[in-house]
């Protein structure tokens, strides 16, 4: 199983967008990694700098928004998506892009329940709840 630590995680994206912007050979992994960095251009600054970036915390009460959280987010749920997994995600994923009219939209409605999901169980100190999750996507 595939279980970065916390540098691994962000060297892997960064790298995944270095090569992408060298133009070099990417793997299937990084190519999505890549597109999905491509979708948030807020966060090039971030990962074209990693001496600043590698060590930094972001800290969700002062508003800030940890883009290497963010990206992993969306690369879980492009994962789930690919595979239906919990069983119905791409059904209820599906639902949301046509209700918002807008797949980014969509898929950050979904990275929303997955990290209430992730919340929930590390709070209660249990595996992630797949009916909870889905629940969560059914209200968006």
């Amino acid at each position: 199983m595939f279980n970065p630590s916390r540098d691994e995680a962000r060297r892997f994206l960064i790298e995944a967008w270095r090569k992408h912007r060298a133009r070099e050979p990417l793997t299937g992994l990084e190519q999505i990694a890549a597109g999905l960095v491509a979708q948030h251009p807020e966060y090039h600054p971030i990962l074209d700098d990693p001496e600043r970036s590698l060590e930094r915390d972001w800290q969700p009460e002062h508003g800030d928004v940890n883009p290497f959280l963010h990206l992993a987010l969306h690369l879980a749920v492009a994962e789930q998506l690919a595979i239906d997994q919990p069983a119905g995600i791409r059904a209820e994923y599906d639902r949301l892009r046509m209700a918002k009219d807008d797949e980014h939209a969509a898929l950050h409605a979904v990275i929303e329940c997955l990290g209430e999901t992730i919340w929930s169980a590390q709070r209660h100190g249990t595996p992630p709840d797949a009916a909870l999750y889905l629940a969560c996507l059914a209200r968006q």
